[in-house]
């Protein structure tokens, strides 16, 4: 890695284990303006042809469901130092959003989401590969919050779409990327041990590698 990579870190783990704290964990430490996300979620594939019913019965939690070949390439632009335009989705629609999201290099790339270490060349791109483990009972509360609260689903729905799409599709393909990690944190954004141990890794990232 030469001096002015930026350091890049997957954070993966099932809907609902607590990677956004861990992130916003990260960020508290390095502060945000060394640091830009990556989420694997923008990046699923947009289905206007579709009906909203015909969408909403999709299985958002294959690998298939996302354009992971643009984020692979988004990703190599930004480590070779060039501004990317991202999408944006909207989960509410099942629709990408018409605005997109103007991001610049930095220090630290954290690329976010359930499937990033299922993909082989996109887990190859990353320096540091995390995993944040957390009980499935806890993850499916978790899920349902988020879900009702911040997407308008129903109970009904969401319990439904976990059965169907998110338990199994965890089962098979979140859950057997953990052999990927290079560190797997149990208990979420609890374990203060674990998240301290790679924030002092970044922070020497951060100390010795300036990007300019």
């Amino acid at each position: 890695m030469s001096e002015l990579e930026p350091y890049v870190i997957g954070i993966a783990g099932g809907s609902g284990s607590g990677k956004t704290t861990v992130i916003r964990k990260i960020l508290e430490k390095t502060s945000e303006e060394n640091a830009i996300i990556l989420q694997h979620d923008w990046y699923y594939k947009d289905n206007p042809h579709l009906s909203f019913e015909e969408r909403s019965e999709l299985n958002y939690d294959h690998p298939d469901s996302l354009e992971t070949s643009l984020l692979i390439s988004h990703l190599k632009e930004i480590v070779a130092g060039r501004p990317i335009t991202a999408p944006q989705y909207d989960f509410t629609q099942h629709l990408r959003k018409k605005e997109s999201r103007l991001i610049k290099p930095e220090k630290v790339i954290i690329v976010d989401g359930i499937l990033i270490l299922h993909d082989e060349e996109l887990r190859g791109l990353m320096d540091l590969k995390i995993f944040v483990d957390t009980d499935s009972d806890l993850r499916f509360i978790r899920r349902m919050e988020r879900d009702i609260i911040q997407r308008g689903r129903t109970r009904e729905s969401v319990v439904h779409q976990y059965l169907h799409t998110v338990k199994p599709m965890h089962d098979l393909f979140v859950e057997t990327s953990k052999r990927h990690a290079d560190i797997i944190i149990p208990h979420g954004g609890e374990n203060s041990v674990a998240i301290n141990l790679f924030i002092a890794k970044i922070e020497s990232v951060l100390a010795s590698k300036p990007l300019s």
